[in-house]
């Protein structure tokens, strides 16, 4: 549990640090998640807004330990946690002003995990005044983990096997030889029609309805694009700062840069700005104010 991660170009936090919160990931990961796994009662998991949007024992024992270890690491940042915002919404709006806040997915993609599918992870970022400036995606189940900072490579490190590679996103290209992740379940009921309009466009278009894997994949040159709604900082923030550190085109899909404050848009990643202009070109239509009824 000691094993150094490599030192990126730039470091606003240090080697030492960041092993640091990777440790705290693994522990939590062991002692709050892996072991309840396959193994959760009815009771542990609740909704929060509808059958979607689960929460379980796992999400907020998980939050918990890791919020207590960076507060102990940065006793003057601020925390903004998933399930602590579910409780305490007003501790969002603070992210756009804060000098240094973490945001933390404890467990993301609850839904996989509460019905025994072995595809989530833990998210955590951090931010200044909103800009993500390191990002670190974890999977509990294969011990490994896509680290980023603004500056640096994106890369994927392996603890036990001491192993560091560097990602880089896929070539791009025309749209029907786009694979990506488009999540239609999350966007707005008046738009969804024009988008599964737009959907054979594409060669593949698919959710894995976990954001961590999904990012994880688009850094790796797995997929060709990666589209975001309901944006929500600690699904986001360390996703959008890996896939530009990967290589990718990363920007909302009005041009304008991704911050983690933003609540509406949508947020586009695409392998290089032509790709992504194609993208946007295609789905131009979710600019478009809704119709008045």
């Amino acid at each position: 549990m000691t094993d150094s991660l490599p030192m990126p170009i730039s470091a606003p936090i240090t080697p030492a640090q960041r092993t640091s919160i990777l440790n705290l990931l693994r522990r939590a990961a062991r002692a709050e998640i892996l072991p309840r796994f396959r193994a959760l009662d009815p009771s542990e998991i609740s909704e929060k807004t509808g059958r979607q949007d689960l929460v379980t024992a796992a999400d907020k024992g998980a939050e918990a330990m890791i919020a207590r270890g960076l507060q102990r690491m940065y006793p003057h940042a601020l925390i903004v946690g998933e399930e602590a915002v579910a409780e305490h919404p007003e501790i969002r709006d603070k992210i756009g002003d804060a000098e240094l806040a973490f945001t933390i997915d404890p467990v993301d993609g609850t839904w996989n995990y509460a019905h025994g599918l072995a595809t989530f992870g833990i998210i955590l970022s951090a931010t200044r005044f909103g800009v993500p400036v390191f990002g670190m995606i974890y999977d509990p189940i294969m011990d490994d983990v896509v680290i980023a900072e603004t500056g640096g490579p994106a890369e994927m490190f392996l603890p036990k096997r001491r192993l560091t590679r560097r990602l880089g996103v896929s070539p791009g290209g025309q749209l029907s030889e786009l694979q990506g992740f488009i999540p239609f379940y999350l966007l707005p009921e008046e738009k969804r029609s024009e988008v599964g309009a737009a959907l054979p466009l594409f060669e593949r278009s698919h959710t894995l309805r976990c954001s961590a894997h999904e990012f994880r994949l688009f850094a790796q040159g797995s997929v060709d694009f990666h589209f975001s709604a309901r944006l929500t900082p600690w699904d986001h923030a360390a996703g959008a700062l890996i896939a530009k550190c990967a290589g990718g085109h990363v920007a909302m899909l009005d041009g304008s840069e991704y911050n983690a404050k933003l609540r509406d848009g949508v947020l586009l990643c695409a392998s290089n700005k032509e790709t992504w202009e194609r993208i946007r070109d295609a789905f131009a239509f979710l600019l478009e104010p809704p119709a008045e009824g």
